[in-house]
């Protein structure tokens, strides 16, 4: 007869003593507990003792989280949060420097504990390692010659738990110090710091910006460029990656008029606040800085700096927001003057010397003449054509700026297109303005940064007007898409659905430059373009008579169990998921697996992201398959509840599930990708008896089943498959020949 499910039996370590096995009643309240464990071994004062994990966690176990103790689990029992709080808040203050070393050594593992920091928050431990931090600077200072690595590792230990501390959410930021703020620059400012006081150093002035206006206006005005650079160009990949954090955190919370400073100021970028964020971002050096020596260094990108590099792109493209979204004045002479440049660079050439002289009603015949050449709709007064929001002015910027940056292509196209008479001419203001509107929509422009996303573009790292580039490479290939389609005025929707198609298909091959990009699109003619939706469509829609509809029908159960057994080994592998909060960089990570005989998940926390499969036993944590009550997604997961409809949890979201077990237990997933958020959904899905219902699942299902009836249906008649490939041929005797390719 199975144990009843409220008990659980669990091994306590006690220092100096034999472990105990014992059966632990989960409806009895965690005093009693810990009361009954302590007169076992004769140890009195029993509220000074705790149960905390025996694993590398060292959790403490609490009436909130007692329910995730399992069978089999081992726990120490220690002494209580509180008094462990307490001893620690005496011992950091210690005149020994090694018993103060070892303190602060324990106060950043246990820190990490969220029942522990509330006990040594309580006694006010935040504003102690404030003081300590403020005035062990001076004293690190004197006697760095002869003691630097102890007051280095104390002062890194310090950072640690106060990082630890903070990352609970319990004490506001707004409650520090100006004096703590530039203490905290000052080891960023300074060279040759400690990569580990760095590293924190960074991570606290991120969390500042984010969590607090008041601080990111501090923070602001003692950070520079200058003092940033250093670290940019630095070999440590993950500086690097806290370094743009920084940069990110501070853009992300600049007021929009300090963002949108001219990229024409003058400012010196080496002493520039970081405050003047468009200035900096404009700026060749900063932006070279990055593609050279984190982009283009010879090494592997981490998923966490791609996350950072995508964050800036977003940012930076979000700049564009703003002329995205102002619609043109048509009586602004500054704005009307833009599309006189237009057409004076067009067609001023070919005018007559003495057209000026002419008539008012003259030239306003002229200028209807040539902007109707131009490719506007209104030809009366195209300022019209660019009052409608998105794309705004930033259509008429993209058209000033191909106008002057690539003279010669801009007149080519507008030539070439108002000398046809055939009705064939592609309308160069239009499509402009349409192509803006739909390059916009693949960047994202002013939607705020996915908190899971690291799908940033290397190519648009490699030009200060990367945006306006990329319109000029786009729009020479609309017009060049519009001739091989033998496009009209009716087909302009087709054009922009093929050019669409042409840039998504480009860009999803991570082209590392502009021009890179730009051999790409030349091998996506509209041809090519014709035979990728040929092939498509007859994988989609080939093989639909009856008897083969029946055949799908047979073997459809065969594939179905196929896939099944593909996801329900990747389950087996497992999975690191990461548990996110306010600020990425300190993110934990979790392991997930299911056991081979497919009974049992294992999961664990783990330090870092694993390289290669968690071994089972490494994984603390099981969860019998046979007590799971449900999968639930999305809105669903009792971890969304509280994210509301924000646009920066739309994605997380979309990633999100969650395991019901017991009563009111859960297991909260937030899959790193889509791929991997399929996979387990299916696979649990699975376990339950249920219909694997994802994207990912009917792809398969119809690769699969499409390649099946493919090879059923191949003249195979009289010729034997082989069930193992062929063997690989012996190596030759000798190597005593030649081939002349003449």
């Amino acid at each position: 007869m199975p144990p009843p499910a409220d008990i659980v039996k669990v091994a306590i370590e006690w220092p100096g003593a034999y472990p105990k096995l014992m059966e632990i009643d989960q409806k009895k309240p965690l005093s009693a507990i810990i009361k009954e464990v302590c007169d076992g071994w004769s140890l009195a004062n029993h509220e000074y003792f705790a149960l905390q994990h025996a694993d590398s966690s060292n959790f403490y176990i609490t009436e909130k989280n007692r329910n995730e103790i399992k069978n089999g689990t081992i726990l120490r029992l220690t002494t209580s949060p509180a008094q462990n709080a307490q001893q620690l808040h005496e011992r950091i203050q210690s005149s020994s420097m090694d018993a103060k070393l070892e303190a602060l050594k324990d106060l950043a593992s246990l820190s990490r504990d969220v029942t522990f920091a509330q006990e040594f928050i309580n006694l006010d431990g935040i504003s102690l390692l404030t003081q300590m931090v403020e005035s062990g600077t001076e004293r690190y200072q004197k006697l760095q010659k002869i003691m630097k690595p102890c007051f280095g590792d104390m002062l890194s230990f310090t950072l640690t738990a106060f990082v630890e501390l903070m990352d609970h959410g319990i004490v506001s930021w707004d409650t520090f110090s100006v004096a703590f703020i530039k203490k905290i620059a000052s080891f960023v400012n300074k060279s040759g710091m400690d990569i580990s006081i760095l590293q924190r150093s960074l991570a606290i002035l991120e969390s500042m910006v984010l969590n607090s206006h008041d601080l990111y206006q501090k923070v602001a005005q003692e950070i520079t460029i200058g003092q940033l650079i250093p670290h940019l160009q630095g070999t440590d990949q993950e500086i690097q990656t806290y370094t743009i954090a920084v940069i990110n955190a501070l853009f992300l919370k600049a007021p929009d008029e300090r963002r949108q400073v001219g990229v024409e100021s003058s400012v010196d970028i080496l002493d520039c606040p970081l405050t003047e964020m468009a200035n900096i971002l404009a700026q060749k050096q900063l932006r070279s800085i990055i593609l050279t020596h984190v982009i283009r260094a010879q090494r592997a990108i981490n998923n966490e700096m791609a996350h950072q590099l995508y964050v800036l792109q977003v940012l930076t493209f979000n700049l564009l927001e703003d002329r995205m979204m102002t619609k043109m004045d048509p009586q602004d002479q500054a704005q009307r003057d833009i599309i006189f440049e237009l057409r004076r660079i067009a067609f001023d050439a070919e005018s007559e010397p003495n057209n000026s002289s002419g008539s008012m009603e003259k030239r306003k015949s002229m200028y209807t003449r040539d902007y109707k050449k131009l490719g506007f709709i209104n030809h009366v007064n195209p300022a019209m054509d660019f009052t409608q929001t998105p794309p705004g002015m930033l259509a008429l910027d993209n058209m000033l700026y191909f106008a002057k940056h690539h003279q010669d292509a801009y007149i080519r196209i507008v030539l070439e297109n108002s000398s046809r008479e055939d009705k064939h001419e592609c309308p160069f203001g239009r499509s402009s303005i349409e192509l803006t509107r739909m390059l916009c929509e693949i960047l994202k422009v002013g939607e705020l940064p996915s908190e899971t996303c690291n799908d940033f573009h290397p190519m648009f790292f490699t030009h200060d007007r990367s945006f306006e580039e990329f319109f000029c490479i786009c729009i020479q290939l609309l017009n060049k898409t519009w001739k091989e389609m033998r496009a009209t005025s009716e087909d302009f929707n087709k054009v922009m659905q093929v050019v669409k198609e042409q840039v998504m298909r480009a860009l999803t091959t991570k082209p590392s430059s502009l021009d890179q990009f730009k051999c790409k699109l030349q091998n996506l003619s509209y041809t090519e373009i014709l035979k990728i939706r040929q092939s498509e469509r007859m994988n989609q829609e080939d093989f639909q008579s009856r008897p083969i509809l029946e055949l799908k029908e047979k073997i459809q159960p065969e594939i179905l169990e196929l896939i099944k057994q593909q996801r329900l080994n990747r389950l087996v592998e497992g999975t690191c998921f990461r548990k996110l909060n306010c600020r990425r960089r300190q993110d934990k990570f979790w392991y997930c697996r299911l056991s081979p005989n497919h009974k049992v998940l294992h999961y664990g926390d783990l330090e870092e992201s694993p390289q290669g499969e968690v071994p089972h036993d490494s994984l603390q944590d099981k969860l019998p398959v046979a007590d799971i009550k449900a999968v639930v997604t999305g809105k669903d997961c009792p971890h969304m509840k509280e994210k509301g409809a924000l646009k920066q949890n739309k994605e997380v979201l979309e990633l999100a599930f969650s395991i019901l077990y017991d009563s009111n237990c859960q297991l909260n997933f937030i899959a790193p990708d889509k791929h991997e958020y399929c996979i387990w959904t299916d696979g649990l899905n699975a376990l339950l008896g249920k219909d694997m219902m994802s994207e990912l699942t009917r792809n398969d299902l119809d690769t699969l089943l499409s390649m099946e009836i493919k090879l059923r249906l191949l003249d195979l008649e009289n010729i034997q498959i082989p069930d193992a490939p062929p063997p690989i041929p012996k190596e030759p005797s000798n190597y005593d020949f030649v081939y002349d390719c003449n």
